[in-house]
């Protein structure tokens, strides 16, 4: 079988864990012996992993797109302009911006692109169709549901199944202004019935975006993420608690709660309960994101703690990176859908803490790999995380559980018998 991956990439500036997974999920494929066409948008999608496509083709390149959204007279300017536009220097500089990855001063960019035909994208959408149409797939997976604009021309030109995961989307649209974030919502529901399957990533995410894009039970096939666990172990002496050591793996930024972190270790250094305490964190982020870096430096410093700042944040840099720990936490104040870097962590041996919130709760629950919190408190953060440092053979224990529980359940080879299964079943219900 053929199965297409669009997938939305960010760049190799900070870590994305929806990326990681895009990658990691064409690699476990073409092991089940599925031939994978992979294409990327925006900008490069960064893989973990050595991989025939490793530079997959793109389309829609963030600088060109962006300019002739702007510039409406740039939409009949020959192709060659457009690849001048997004040759690599140029796209990592736009991936370096904080513009090209949030989504504040896109909003009408974000429409356009859902509207599909009926945007301002047409000649990129007819490139993207023809490319398709070429390597004669037997169906189409989108990366998330931001891609929604490409589903019903790939319906009618390519007559295959569409299917679509759902991570997180909801974050980009609802930092959206009102007006904005409304409309989007209603062009998502109306493009959502293009799609044969939707797969969500967990059972809360599937509940929220059921109900946000009115989509039936039917049309959901729950699909979970997978990671290569044979990317991480645990340290043959055991999780560091001499001296303990905290780490953070996403994007140093506040919206997953960086800053929260800090205010929660400057608690426990103000307390005095744990001598020598480490702070580590790593997945870099964009220009916009510097400030938030500096004060966290100076607030810890204050405090008598210690910041490190790791900057490679490969697969391999990970899986040094979580040898390091004692525990991992990331946050988020609202939750997320998943959480690929809590799969990272207890693959490492690595308990977790989590804000008892979206698809945390299901996570941490199912595998018994950490604590969970109240979301948005550092102080409870901070009892969490002091509850753990203090009980080193009950943290061992939890990080044993996650460890075993993603092995079992969370491998990049169940995730893709998950899509498989998702595809044959769509191409059955037609």
């Amino acid at each position: 079988m053929t199965i297409a991956l669009v997938a939305a990439g960010s760049g190799p500036r900070f870590y994305c864990g929806n990326c990681a997974r895009d990658s990691a999920l064409a690699l476990a494929l073409r092991a089940r012996g599925h031939e994978v066409a992979a294409v990327s948008l925006y900008l490069p999608l960064v893989a973990d992993a050595a991989a025939p496509d490793r530079r997959p083709p793109l389309f829609y390149g963030a600088v060109s797109l962006y300019l002739r959204h702007r510039f409406p007279s740039l939409r009949s300017a020959p192709r060659w302009v457009g690849r001048l536009l997004d040759a690599p220097p140029l796209l990592r500089a736009a991936g370096a911006m904080a513009g090209t990855t949030d989504a504040p001063g896109l909003a009408g960019l974000t429409l356009s692109m859902l509207r599909g035909e009926d945007g301002g994208q047409a000649a990129e959408l007819e490139q993207l169709i023809a490319w398709l149409s070429s390597i004669r797939p037997d169906a189409v997976h989108l990366s998330n549901c931001l891609l929604l604009g490409i589903a019903r021309r790939v319906r009618r030109d390519l007559c295959v199944p569409v299917l679509c995961t759902l991570q997180d989307e909801d974050t980009w649209i609802d930092s959206l202004a009102a007006t904005d974030r409304a409309a989007a919502w209603q062009v998502l529901r109306e493009r959502a019935a293009e799609v044969d399957l939707f797969l969500p990533v967990s059972r809360w995410y599937a509940r929220f975006m059921a109900e946000r894009l009115a989509i039936p039970e039917s049309r959901l096939a729950v699909v979970p993420v997978g990671i290569d666990v044979d990317a991480y172990s645990t340290r043959p002496e055991g999780l560091p608690f001499d001296p303990p050591v905290i780490g953070y793996l996403s994007r140093i930024c506040g919206r997953m709660g960086a800053g929260l972190l800090a205010d929660a270790v400057v608690l426990l250094l103000e307390r005095g309960r744990f001598p020598g305490l480490r702070l580590r964190y790593t997945g870099g982020g964009t220009g916009a994101d510097a400030s938030l870096v500096g004060s966290i430096r100076r607030r810890v410093s204050r405090a008598g703690g210690r910041v490190e700042i790791v900057h490679p944040f490969g697969r391999d840099d990970r899986a040094r990176f979580l040898a390091s720990l004692t525990v991992l936490t990331v946050p988020v104040p609202r939750g997320e859908a998943f959480g690929t870097f809590l799969l990272e962590a207890m693959a490492s041996g690595v308990p977790v803490v989590q804000p008892r919130a979206g698809g945390f709760t299901e996570l941490v629950e199912d595998t018994k790999g950490g604590l969970l919190c109240e979301p948005g408190s550092a102080d409870a953060l901070a009892s969490a995380l002091a509850e753990l440092l203090s009980d080193r053979e009950r943290a061992r224990s939890l990080g044993r559980a996650g460890r075993d529980a993603v092995r079992a359940r969370y491998s990049t080879a169940v995730m893709a018998a998950g899509l498989e299964a998702a595809v044959d079943r769509a191409r059955r219900s037609r």
